[in-house]
């Protein structure tokens, strides 16, 4: 058998070997017209002049320097043909067409099962846009987009229209508008990429049953915007110094939100829950924001359980007239401004949390309050509002409080980063709030 399976082995690999061919420095566009279904080009190293179609099966492939650089104008490379592979290139010179998406990588429908992997794409409008291509794989790409001033002029690193089936994993994506930016799709992954100076690290909209895991976002506006989506599984992600939000829910319902952290002593918030319904969010830390979740706009049958909310300023803004249970099955939430005993030992605080109370909802409908939170008559109403519980406004209660807190670590490799990344939030000129508005 072993003496069969040999013998196969050298009768095919001439033909392998054959079907490569080195394409020298002037020679792309020829090789491309004639090449036969299933050829695997060589890039040499050097500028290769784009930009170029790939409308049948091939595979191109850069040697260590090999570039394929566009004339400025529409995409460098589109891709029209099934079972296509882009691999280790450098590609740059897009158009700055923003209403023909002007791209790096541009997968059309009819690419499905293209593979994207290991390239190096700087100075596109858009980095790879998956454009109606099904079962694309976009793996291992760096992609730096722009840093114009105005967000809106700016692309997105990975863009997904109606691309079913996508799997986007190990990407390194910076500068331009949104990391990867999801429209009117479904079925996709987005695993394990990392994102930098950004509006928003992923951002979607109408995009259901799909998984967003083990991300980092670092320094961006916005971590995870979720916006108009159903059944999303969002888990072991990181936010990590964004400015305002880690994650938010618009409209997004039925979605698991599972061992995340947003952490950085600048987030506004480090979750906003705006008309979201159905959601599991368990086993989350949120650490160091403003505040730990705006809960608002009607969000109802939200299962919220297993959370730490630790050293937020404010760790729940929720204005409301009735009672909102924040545990599930017997088990609550971790608040680190809980004075809690458990005499038990069970890991349960033997008294339910209110973490808001009247003075809370004063202060946010009245804003000029504040200047009387020294008043002995405000110490008064806290103190008669926990001594009198019937006095208490509706808001959150966690019946089952817990006493420790959920860990969830940062490789050390991060920490500078994130340290960086809080120290220019802290001092750059806020223009965030116009970066949102523009949405």
């Amino acid at each position: 058998m072993l003496r069969a399976l040999t013998l196969l082995f050298l009768a095919v690999l001439p033909l392998w070997v054959a079907a490569q061919e080195r394409v020298p420095v002037g020679a792309l566009q020829d090789m491309l017209e004639r090449a036969e279904p299933g050829a695997h080009l060589i890039l040499a190293p050097g500028r290769h002049d784009g930009p170029v179609i790939l409308d049948r099966p091939v595979t191109l492939e850069g040697e260590s320097g090999a570039s394929i650089v566009g004339n400025g104008q529409g995409s460098v490379i589109t891709v029209t043909a099934p079972d296509v592979i882009l691999r280790g290139l450098a590609i740059s010179g897009s158009g700055q067409d923003g209403a023909a998406i002007d791209s790096g990588i541009r997968l059309l429908k009819g690419a499905e099962r293209a593979l994207v992997e290991g390239n190096h794409l700087t100075g596109n409008l858009h980095g790879i846009d998956i454009h109606g291509a099904r079962d694309a794989v976009v793996r291992g790409n760096t992609v730096i987009g722009s840093d114009f001033h105005r967000v809106n002029d700016r692309g997105n690193g990975i863009y997904v229209w109606n691309a079913p089936g996508a799997v986007v994993i190990g990407n390194d994506i910076r500068l331009g508008r949104d990391g990867i930016f999801s429209n009117a799709s479904r079925r996709n992954v987005f695993r394990d990429n990392i994102f930098r100076d950004l509006r928003f690290a992923i951002h979607f909209m109408y995009t259901n049953d799909t998984e967003i895991s083990g991300n980092i976002s670092i320094g961006n506006t916005l971590g995870y915007a979720l916006m108009f989506s159903d059944r999303i599984t969002v888990r072991g992600n990181l936010s990590l110094g964004d400015r305002t939000h880690g994650l938010m829910l618009n409209y997004a319902n039925s979605a698991d939100v599972t061992g995340n952290l947003v952490r950085g002593g600048t987030h506004e918030k480090c979750t906003f829950i705006y008309n979201a319904h159905k959601n599991l969010i368990a086993g989350n830390r949120f650490e160091g924001c403003e505040i730990g979740i705006h809960f608002t706009a009607g969000s109802e049958r939200n299962a919220i359980t297993g959370n730490a909310f630790v050293g937020n300023r404010t760790q729940v803004k929720y204005v409301g007239t009735r009672d909102v249970e924040w545990s599930l099955d017997g088990r609550g939430n971790y608040w680190s401004d809980h004075p809690a005993f458990d005499l038990d030992g069970d890991g349960l605080a033997d008294g339910a949390f209110r973490p808001n109370d009247l003075m809370d909802h004063i202060l946010w409908s009245q804003p000029a309050a504040k200047l009387l939170l020294g008043a002995p008559v405000v110490q008064l109403l806290r103190w008669s509002q926990a001594a009198f519980p019937a006095v208490l406004p509706g808001g959150v209660v966690d019946s089952h409080p817990l006493m420790a807190p959920v860990e969830i670590p940062v490789p050390e490799a991060l920490l500078p980063e994130e340290a960086r990344a809080v120290a220019q939030a802290r001092n750059r000129r806020r223009d965030d709030a116009d970066a949102l508005a523009s949405h």
